[in-house]
């Protein structure tokens, strides 16, 4: 279903968050310097990325596709070639900036259709080709028609906006040229679409199969394991799951008014959530059988891992951890961290919606810290708080050596799930080998010579 091309200011002001029922707050909205910690490109590629049967066509420079490509783990079961392995891009030149890179775009696509029979294409604005004034939507809609295949026009060039706006873009991308394009062969009473879910390292994997044994059937997954096929269908679904991306929930608010296909938003970190979020789901779809065999379910599953984690207990009595991460895992990685008994003591909030602040704010309680500058701020909270602990991306790794402290990789660079039940216990193991390991006192020492 083609829709008319949304404005940014629209996607700024979504009246379905929560904070705007009670006072008006643009949501995320751009500020100088904000795209240095990610750009719209980047955000639209993040979630768009994980559909591996389809080609992922950048159009601009060498540049853009070299620092966004292959940037998170996001696990696949698809059988035939994996398309997100290869880089796609036009390579815009100073000659295309001049005369336009139309010609070598429609060229680009024809070559991707010839070579590796996608199921779609994806075709990604740049600043570059945003700014010159290319016009994607008309080159993938006579593209369209010569292949018979979906060519998708991302509007998301990197000086628009934060990676949270470049997925409200990618998500409206979806909407406009994918969903409600194709009908399902069948559907069932329990059919609900993963919005937000990209399975990274596969945490989608670590509940998916909870689904299927309660008989709730994954229609579509925006955009984890996913599939264009199945995305096409997507709106014939019975409810939309919203896993810990809240910057897809414009999407949601329009398929709920387009198809009127309602949505609830979860997440699947720790076993308080995932426990809350499958019974959620059950009482959503409004079926009291359903509803009954996910408690029994639910019981059965946290009675098996709490087995599992009681020899971890003394392990984290006591211990208190610094978050340093981003979005919806400023929360959903917190209430983890609580489930293993460890005391969160301050988390990141900066790249967060004004929803995922109020949830960060509920989890950590009036004496938490939410970090709003986490660079400047960090290492002075592990100081006064007494932390033991440091939960952050690959670059805070420094600071953790510099204090002397434990530190754990839990941002999309992470090479393990820590979604659902068994994945809380990878983080438990995790956590547990980086506080008993000696090298980050060792490394934090002066050497003999300095002292």
């Amino acid at each position: 279903m083609s829709l008319a091309k949304p404005k940014i200011r629209e996607l700024l002001d979504e009246s379905s968050c929560e904070h705007n029922k009670s006072r008006k707050v643009a949501c995320n909205a751009p500020t100088p310097g904000a795209t240095t910690g990610g750009c719209a490109f980047e955000g639209a590629q993040i979630s768009l990325f994980p559909y591996a049967d389809a080609a992922h066509l950048v159009h601009g420079p060498m540049t853009c596709i070299g620092t966004s490509w292959e940037t998170r783990a996001t696990r696949t079961s698809w059988q035939g070639r994996d398309l997100t392995q290869m880089g796609f891009t036009t390579d815009v030149s100073l000659n295309d900036v001049v005369f336009s890179g139309e010609e070598k775009l429609s060229k680009a696509i024809d070559y991707i259709v010839a070579n590796y029979a996608p199921e779609a294409v994806f075709v990604y604005s740049t600043c570059v080709t945003a700014l010159i004034g290319d016009d994607l939507d008309l080159i993938c809609k006579q593209a369209a028609e010569k292949h018979g295949l979906p060519m998708v026009p991302v509007h998301a060039p990197g000086f628009v906006g934060s990676k949270n706006l470049g997925s409200r873009l990618a998500g409206e991308a979806v909407l406009r040229h994918l969903i409600g394009t194709r009908e399902p062969e069948h559907t069932t009473d329990f059919d609900i679409n993963l919005i937000g879910e990209y399975n990274v390292t596969g945490d989608m994997w670590q509940y998916s199969h909870l689904l299927d044994e309660l008989g709730i059937r994954v229609l579509s997954t925006l955009s984890g394991d996913g599939r264009v096929a199945n995305i096409r269908t997507a709106h014939r679904a019975k409810l939309n799951v919203i896993v810990c991306a809240k910057s897809l929930v414009s999407l949601t608010r329009k398929m709920q008014e387009q198809y009127g296909i309602p949505s609830i938003s979860l997440s699947f970190y720790g076993k308080r959530d995932t426990t809350n979020g499958l019974l959620t789901i059950a009482e959503a779809l409004g079926d009291d059988s359903l509803i009954e065999r996910t408690k029994a379910l639910t019981a059965r599953e946290e009675a098996r891992l709490d087995r599992k984690l009681a020899p971890y207990k003394s392990v984290f009595a006591g211990k208190k951890a610094v978050l340093n991460t981003g979005g919806n895992k400023s929360w959903s990685i917190t209430s983890a961290l609580q489930d293993l008994g460890i005391e969160v003591v301050a988390t990141a909030v900066k790249k967060a919606t004004e929803d995922d602040r109020e949830k960060a704010r509920r989890y950590l309680g009036k004496d938490g810290v939410l970090m709003m500058n986490p660079g400047a701020e960090q290492a002075r909270l592990i100081d006064e708080r007494g932390a033991h602990l440091l939960l952050a991306g690959g670059r805070s790794l420094y600071t953790a050596i510099k204090k002397g402290i434990a530190f754990a990789d839990v941002n999309q660079e992470k090479k393990k799930s820590y979604g659902g039940y068994d994945g809380l216990l990878n983080l438990a193991e995790d956590l547990k080998n980086a506080l008993e390991n000696p090298v980050f006192k060792l490394v934090a020492r002066r050497a003999p010579w300095e002292e």
